[in-house]
């Protein structure tokens, strides 16, 4: 088997694949310490190690930048364990819930808002025990239409363990809607086998997926084939993407890369800003540009290829709209009015 047909895993790995200089191996490798390192088969065919600023490149290979951490950048950035009233489920909003069921990837992103608890040694799968005090929770909780499963990956999961997590999510007749986060279908897309899909259709309620990427070029003929199975099944897609300086941060590929969701039939959702996790400032775009971008773009699409541009309030205070008249742009970010109505000042964290 050649580096490029498995999946890399290792700074040693990614500088023999010419992805990064030997002379960078001491540094990487404390990178790859503190942040897991993983790159498909499927993204690294996609890289061109000659183009410094390849985009596929800058969202999976580890680099010296991830070292530098800004005051303002936190391990727990959206406040998720101050919303955990038991082990994997955040309860965030009063009628859905994050659950966590796994704690590792198919690839790690080198922007991840949860890198301080994913990867094989930082990420935890829910345990029998636990999965089943979470259930409980949600079960004692009318409230709760929606659960989101996340992780983690949780498409890494087996045909099998879907379809025991559909099966159980079933038995609670207040929940209506299962969405599954995931970016396998693009980074992994063999994994979206006749078998999964079947799994993910288990439960008697309604299966939502919500698709990541952030470049066109990530959309490769195998993840289209993967993402088609899906569709064809009858499973409604959605977007994720975040804005990242140097990789979609124009208007040439923010447009191409929503009108090809539409065309894949993925219906664009989120357009997230940035999350202040540590060592991620090379990626974030200053709140003011993000805007500007985002209006420029719903000024070009139809609205069925518009997401809406969010960001996660640091402290757990949940998604604003930056394009909503709550928010006030200011000379080095902006101010912010939550749900609650409570005004936040929320600062650019720029390298």
């Amino acid at each position: 088997m050649t580096q490029r047909e498995k999946t890399l895993r290792s700074a040693a790995d990614v500088i023999t694949s010419g992805f990064a200089a030997r002379s960078d191996a001491e540094t990487l490798a404390a990178v790859a310490e503190r942040y897991a390192v993983a790159i498909t088969p499927a993204m690294a065919t996609l890289i061109d190690p000659k183009d410094p600023a390849d985009p596929i490149a800058r969202q999976f290979v580890p680099s010296a930048a991830e070292l530098t951490t800004h005051a303002a950048e936190l391990a727990d950035p959206i406040g998720d364990h101050a919303k955990s009233p038991v082990p994997g489920l955040v309860h965030r909003y009063p009628d859905r819930v994050l659950l966590k069921v796994v704690g590792v990837c198919p690839v790690y992103c080198r922007f991840c808002f949860r890198r301080e608890m994913v990867g094989p040694d930082a990420g935890h799968n829910l345990t029998e025990a636990e999965l089943d005090a979470a259930l409980a929770y949600i079960r004692a909780r009318p409230a709760i239409w929606e659960i989101i499963l996340t992780g983690g990956d949780p498409f890494v999961l087996s045909p099998r363990r879907i379809r025991a997590f559909a099966k159980a999510l079933t038995t609670i007749p207040h929940v209506k809607i299962v969405r599954w986060h995931t970016r396998v279908p693009v980074v992994a897309p063999h994994m979206i086998t006749e078998a999964f899909v079947s799994a993910l259709q288990s439960g008697t309620h309604t299966t939502i997926v919500g698709i990541h990427a952030n470049h066109p070029r990530e959309l490769s003929r195998e993840a289209r084939a993967a993402l088609t199975r899906l569709a064809h099944a009858g499973i409604p897609l959605v977007s994720q993407s975040v804005l990242l300086r140097g990789i979609n941060d124009d208007i040439a590929t923010l447009d191409a890369l929503m009108r090809t969701f539409v065309e894949l039939r993925i219906l664009p959702y989120y357009l997230h800003h940035g999350d202040l996790a540590p060592g991620t400032g090379q990626f974030r775009v200053p709140i003011a540009q993000g805007i500007a971008l985002a209006r420029a773009l719903n000024r070009r699409l139809s609205g069925i290829a518009r997401p809406d541009y969010v960001l996660d309030l640091p402290g757990a205070f949940g998604k604003v709209s930056l394009l909503s008249s709550d928010v006030r742009v200011t000379p080095d970010g902006c101010e912010i009015r939550d749900a609650a109505g409570r005004i936040h000042v929320y600062r650019d964290a720029l390298p």
